[in-house]
């Protein structure tokens, strides 16, 4: 498989017969750093804001993704431009408009995403609750557990890449109906959103008030951070969700679905949303 995603490796493979010598495929994981540039055009800016242990691919989505989700922007507008810097293909220069109202001191942290955890912490919890612009609309969309069940099988279909690794996340956008809109895969999860967010963001699709948000591993509490901020209503996952992603699922009206494999699942929040048939 030729893709910028993945990397191929010589490996002993230990079984019942003799260790054998054999080709293999990883997932590439590596550094993403995201610059922006600020100010006038007659005084423009820099600054280093984000490093995030990325697979490459979908980068600038990614880059997008992340700035909205973190509250650092407020849509594509905001930006005009994104390029790699100096043919590095993992420093990524986004251009912020000349008057847009970046304030460089407001961000008294570096950003550091490792692929497991993503940004955050009482600066995001504060985020979320200031600069989340979507209200997720009470009841719908309504779900029943049957459509809930499919979900996972339409995803694990398209993930080319996991298929291929079996090393990778991955995140579905699903329609009201189940059907697969969109999927992005990497590393961490948290930038798998993020990739899947920013391409929505870019087509003007946002908030996402119809969709159903499904993600491989776990639900810590950046991932409903993501969702809210997208104006997602629905998030599922196939693993456990944390006490303060289910907290902050309830504050802000959305249903959590964990635990989502072999036609069974948990509702951690939003079951008003689900009809039930006898």
């Amino acid at each position: 498989m030729e893709s910028a995603a993945v990397k191929s490796c010589e490996i002993i493979r230990v079984g019942a017969s003799a260790p054998m010598l054999q080709d293999d495929v990883l997932a590439v994981e590596e550094p993403l750093e995201i610059r922006v540039a600020y100010g006038p055009a007659a005084q423009r800016h820099r600054q280093s804001l984000a490093v995030t242990m990325r697979t490459p691919g979908h980068d600038m989505e990614l880059a997008l993704g992340f700035l909205f989700t973190e509250g650092i922007i407020g849509g594509s507008a905001d930006v005009t431009m994104m390029r790699y810097l100096e043919d590095d293909m993992n420093v990524l220069l986004v251009d912020f408009r000349p008057d847009f109202p970046y304030d460089p001191e407001r961000l008294s942290r570096h950003f550091y995403a490792s692929s497991s955890c993503g940004v955050c912490g009482k600066g995001s919890i504060e985020m979320v609750q200031t600069h989340s612009c979507y209200t997720l609309p009470p009841g719908e969309p309504v779900l029943s557990a049957a459509l809930i069940n499919r979900l996972p099988a339409m995803l694990s279909a398209e993930q080319d890449v996991f298929a291929c690794t079996g090393g990778l996340h991955a995140a579905g956008l699903f329609d009201a109906e189940g059907r697969l809109q969109l999927l992005r895969e990497d590393v961490g999860r948290h930038n798998a959103v993020d990739k899947l967010v920013g391409a929505a963001l870019r087509r003007g699709q946002l908030p996402l008030r119809d969709s159903i948000l499904l993600v491989s591993g776990r639900t810590g509490f950046e991932l409903v951070q993501k969702a809210v901020m997208a104006g997602i209503p629905v998030l599922a996952a196939v693993g456990a969700p944390s006490s303060l992603s289910v907290s902050l699922a309830e504050t802000y009206g959305m249903t959590l679905v964990g635990f989502l494999r072999n036609e069974r699942f948990n509702i951690y929040a939003g079951k008003d949303r689900f009809i039930w048939t006898s």
